[in-house]
């Protein structure tokens, strides 16, 4: 048995994106900057696949710039915005429970000396609306917060927040760290009064290194790598050309039919939450009920994590006690701001799921999950 429920920390390839890849590496070699037919013939791919990215979000082919992935493009666009308005504007808002790739970015911003509101969120993971409105200051430059937390599935009022940046009568920029959300939410970033957003591939069965940023038209930063002028000069480096057609394919393959493939991991989703909640005593279901399709963070009382992680390992079965990104650090920042009991942050578990997941993978799953945590309780209990 084999049963891969870590998807929220990468996700497995397909084989038409691992074949365009080989592709790309055999035939379209070729540096899409060089002046000769084989060069102009990658530059023509990669474009085409930019225009295909743009209109699964309603956007223009201009708007979409390709990263190494969601931290480079997180850096990028907190660090250009805030570097190209510091003389007039130095205040950020997140949140607690962001990723890594912004919570350090921002410490590096507060030692330069920008100042931070880190919004609070309550114990299904979310923001207050009306404490986001009353931060708002006039040196107020950027907004950064994620759509959809990596921890626990939590959806942050993306859509409020938007909405309420544009009726001020002076401009805040809005970024949102799209990368759990994109392929599992199906929205609109100009129907969101989105200005920047970080996707990155392999959370959608692309490759890892690629990703992409949306800038909508218009907006500008100040690009922190540069040197021959590639994506218009805003991410400057020779184009990953495996990476953006496997990314490209990916995305096209996702795409087909979304809302069907939301549904279905959603659904997957819940027969593993009643399956647990029906088996299994003494735990805390963490993620909201109205979070996203793919995550379910789930504390068995009495067992640790770490542990129980393992213990499933050796049977084949793979999940995570949280962000991959910080998986080496004590305890998760995400439940710790939630206020869940230290014994309920030992004992979490993250399952994420996708559409490559099956109603068999579930059905097989809990009768070893139920042996596992009753085996370690017994453990623990003569300790």
């Amino acid at each position: 048995m084999d049963i891969y429920l870590d998807n929220s920390a990468t996700t497995k390839p397909y084989k038409e994106v691992i074949d365009k890849m080989v592709y790309a590496l055999s035939t379209d070699y070729a540096n899409p900057s060089s002046l000769h037919r084989k060069g102009i013939e990658v530059e023509k791919n990669i474009k085409n696949i930019r225009q295909s990215i743009a209109r699964t979000l309603g956007a223009k082919d201009k708007e979409i710039y390709f990263t190494s992935g969601g931290t480079e493009a997180n850096n990028a666009i907190i660090r250009g915005v805030a570097n190209l308005h510091k003389k007039r504007k130095n205040h950020i808002i997140s949140t607690v429970i962001e990723h890594p790739s912004v919570l350090n970015t921002l410490k590096d911003l507060e030692e330069d000396g920008f100042e931070v509101t880190y919004l609070p969120v309550d114990t299904t993971g979310k923001i207050d609306i009306e404490a986001f409105k009353q931060a708002i200051k006039p040196s107020t430059c950027l907004v950064s917060i994620m759509h959809v937390n990596n921890e626990v599935g939590s959806i942050q009022p993306i859509q409020e927040i938007g909405k309420y940046l544009k009726s001020l009568n002076d401009k805040v920029y809005l970024h949102i760290d799209a990368v759990q959300s994109y392929s599992k939410i199906n929205f609109k970033p100009s129907r969101y009064n989105i200005d920047f957003m970080s996707v990155s591939g392999h959370k959608f069965h692309g490759p890892k290194g690629i990703g992409f940023m949306y800038i909508k038209e218009n907006n500008r930063l100040k690009p922190i790598l540069t040197g021959g002028g590639q994506e218009i000069g805003i991410r400057s480096g020779t184009e990953n050309t495996p990476g953006i057609y496997g990314l490209g394919e990916a995305v096209s393959i996702i795409n087909k039919d979304l809302n069907s493939t939301i549904d279905k991991i959603n659904s997957l989703k819940n027969s593993l939450k009643d399956e647990i909640e029906r088996n299994i005593d003494d735990i805390k279901i963490n993620s909201p009920e109205d979070g996203v399709c793919h995550i379910l963070n789930v504390s068995f009382r009495g067992v640790k994590g770490e542990v129980l992680l393992h213990y499933l390992e050796q049977k084949g079965i793979y999940v995570s006690t949280g962000s991959a990104c910080s998986s080496k650090k004590k305890g998760s920042h995400v439940l710790n701001e939630m206020n869940l009991a230290p014994v309920e942050i030992e004992g979490a578990i993250r399952f994420s799921l996708s559409d490559l997941n099956t109603e068999e993978d579930i059905k097989s799953v809990i009768p070893v999950l139920v042996e596992s945590v009753n085996d370690l309780r017994m453990i623990m209990k003569r300790r």
